[in-house]
């Protein structure tokens, strides 16, 4: 079977030189870089993209990948994330981070779309304290609903390991980050497909009520999905993903690792975990072709 993932992040040096030079710690964005690799193991990308790009169409071919969405998970990364895109051959779907608390927003989002190339928005309430619902919000579902562009609206638990490793500090208000705030923007734009990542992050009783009120909410799958031992219950991936099968059906679950980083790269152990949960939940071989590939093909066909 051949998979499409749509919840990865490049992480280009782009990416680690700006947190570094937001970092509070001493020493020059170099000296930090240099520090946090041999602190953690974590190879620093190169500054040459189109090395970047090769390496993960490398491991996206030894894992049976044909295409991945791929983050700009800073505003500064994205002109970095759609050069990627381009080099790619389209394999690589860019979307890119926006901060509707700033009043560059908007411009910056409609730049992202028309000289960029996005093809999705993607929203972190936590970080920037913006709910999914806040009147902000509407000019970029507005804009993204011209382009055909999914939302991907991060809920529940937040971290950033880079950006605590660097000593930055945790601005996170998980009060922001409910999916039961993405109801009142779905109704308000049926047009937009709004992406709730990681099964809702530990809010999954409110990510499967949001999808049951909104026919234009989708479910992504990724990461390792350990928020399940936040959950008051014992609950098992397999239990999950029945769960959601049952809630919100195949069509509106999107497959998803969360690959970031190398050395470790593409995250086969991830898929395959929920590949084997998925089957564990019953799913059959034609939801399983949705979920792991199918629906990311129909939500972001290729361009020409």
């Amino acid at each position: 079977m051949t998979y499409q993932d749509a919840h990865t992040h490049l992480f280009s040096r782009t990416f680690f030189d700006t947190l570094a030079g937001l970092s509070p710690l001493p020493g020059e964005p170099e000296e930090l870089i240099g520090q946090l690799a041999a602190r953690t193991g974590m190879e620093i990308p190169p500054d040459d993209t189109e090395a970047l790009v090769r390496r993960w169409l490398e491991q996206m071919d030894r894992a049976d990948v044909s295409r991945m969405v791929t983050f700009a998970s800073l505003p500064p990364e994205a002109k970095v994330v759609s050069e990627a895109a381009r080099l790619s051959g389209g394999r690589l779907l860019p979307y890119t981070l926006v901060d509707p608390s700033s009043e560059q927003a908007l411009a910056f989002a409609s730049t992202a779309f028309s000289e960029l190339g996005m093809r999705g928005l993607l929203l972190f309430p936590a970080m920037h304290h913006v709910e999914a619902c806040d009147p902000r919000c509407d000019p970029l579902y507005e804009l993204a609903a011209a382009h055909d562009a999914p939302v991907i609206v991060h809920c529940g638990i937040l971290k950033v390991n880079l950006r605590d490793l660097l000593g930055l500090p945790r601005p996170y208000d998980l009060r922001c980050a409910n999916p039961l705030a993405v109801v009142p923007a779905a109704n308000r734009h049926p047009d937009v497909t709004f992406v709730l990542p990681h099964f809702g992050g530990g809010f999954f009783r409110e990510a499967l009520m949001a999808g049951v009120q909104c026919e234009n909410i989708t479910l992504d799958t990724s990461s390792s999905n350990d928020w399940i031992r936040t959950n008051p219950s014992p609950l098992r991936l397999s239990e999950v993903f029945r769960r959601s099968l049952d809630a919100v059906g195949s069509e509106r679950i999107l497959f998803g690792t969360d690959s970031c980083t190398f050395p470790r790269g593409y995250r086969v152990d991830v898929r395959d975990n929920q590949l084997a949960a998925a089957r564990a939940a019953g799913a059959t071989d034609d939801q399983i072709k949705a979920m792991f590939g199918g629906n990311l093909a129909r939500m972001l066909p290729a361009s020409d």
